[in-house]
């Protein structure tokens, strides 16, 4: 079953084994996807999907340098050159946009730090010479600042598939980024409209889904949640159901192509409720091994394939550009490169070899 086609609403994956979202800070100062990204994305095209790097939909939600986004014509030019690349060689890939709410800084994005709310937030980023600074405190985002977000992922969606060709957007609801912290009742501390109950602290995230909808069609949006996984200060321990099945019906009512869940063995039963609960196509990607240097294989894929449509993996694809055609003729995997995973150069990134 890993090896079939498959669909997810008007995008095609012709097997089931997809690589997930991974930083990897390859784009230029600007934000624009260079050939070491074309080259990159091109050797894995035998992937059932590719889902790109967390791309910034506007500056303001930038989380680090050399980040690629979709905010300008320029980025997008550069963005259509790997799409090219990847239909060429008969692939399908979806382009991640991701807003960092509170994990930035504004030496990183010119711009204040916004967040659904003014919470002190522990850890560190890194400045343009690579240099440690504490986060910030967010600034509470405004009405003004909310509907800028929405306007900015919308925009960003609509040049994604017009301008660039991607086959589709995958929404970032997950690992403590804006999305997800406006599902969170521990970053969330609102009063108004989007915050104070699971359903309002959904309205959010809805919203900006909506907008996106309108813009490319809901065939072509997915969203990327991790319920329950706490991560870079989100925490998810109250009114967890409640709020994702808040979250779930409103994306059914949308009918997006697929909803992407992080999970752990302590959340498997969420997985199954989750499951059954969407009508779309359900992909999953065991987080089980993060913080580890071991990455999910061919029997971690096969055991997410019982609780899901598609697997999702990301560090064995970035070692192994052709881990399909690996798992399918037994072939052993090969380790990342762990010492330049962020170098911004071809070492650790497109340097891997596939197997003769």
């Amino acid at each position: 079953m890993l090896f079939e086609p498959m669909q997810a609403g008007e995008i095609r994956l012709n097997n089931r084994v997809v690589q997930g979202p991974m930083g990897r800070l390859r784009a230029d100062t600007q934000g624009v996807p260079g050939e070491l990204m074309v080259e990159f994305y091109r050797q894995r095209a035998g992937m059932g999907l590719l889902i790109t790097d967390g791309t910034f939909p506007t500056t303001a939600g930038k989380v680090q340098y050399k980040q690629p986004g979709l905010e300008t014509a320029e980025q997008a030019a550069g963005w259509k050159q790997v799409v090219s690349a990847v239909h060429a060689e008969g692939g399908s890939i979806v382009v991640q946009l991701m807003h960092a709410g509170w994990n930035t800084h504004r030496e990183i994005t010119g711009q204040p730090t916004q967040s659904p709310s003014a919470l002190p937030h522990e850890g560190y980023t890194h400045n343009a010479l690579g240099e440690r600074i504490a986060y910030e405190v967010p600034e509470e985002l405004d009405q003004d600042g909310l509907e800028s977000i929405r306007e900015g992922f919308a925009l960003a969606a609509q040049r994604a598939v017009q301008e660039a060709g991607f086959d589709g957007v995958e929404l970032h609801g997950a690992n403590g980024y804006l999305l997800h912290q406006f599902l969170s009742h521990n970053t969330n501390l609102r009063s108004d409209a989007y915050g104070g109950s699971p359903e309002k602290r959904a309205a959010f995230p809805l919203e900006v889904a909506a907008a996106v909808v309108e813009k490319v069609g809901p065939g072509r949006v997915g969203m990327r949640i991790s319920p329950a996984l706490p991560i870079q200060g989100v925490v998810e321990t109250q009114e967890v159901v409640e709020t994702y099945d808040a979250l779930v019906d409103g994306l059914n009512e949308l009918g997006i192509a697929y909803l992407s869940m992080e999970y752990a063995p302590d959340t498997e039963q969420l997985v199954r409720h989750i499951r059954e609960r969407f009508q779309g196509a359900f992909f999953l990607n065991d987080a089980s091994k993060m913080g580890t240097t071991e990455f999910n294989g061919l029997e971690d894929a096969q055991r997410m394939l019982e609780l899901a449509d598609a697997a999702v993996v990301a560090r064995a694809a970035l070692a192994n550009p052709d881990l399909v055609a690996r798992w399918q003729q037994g072939v052993e995997l090969q380790q990342p490169d762990w010492d330049h995973i962020y170098t911004g150069e071809a070492r650790g990134y497109t340097d891997y070899p596939k197997a003769t």
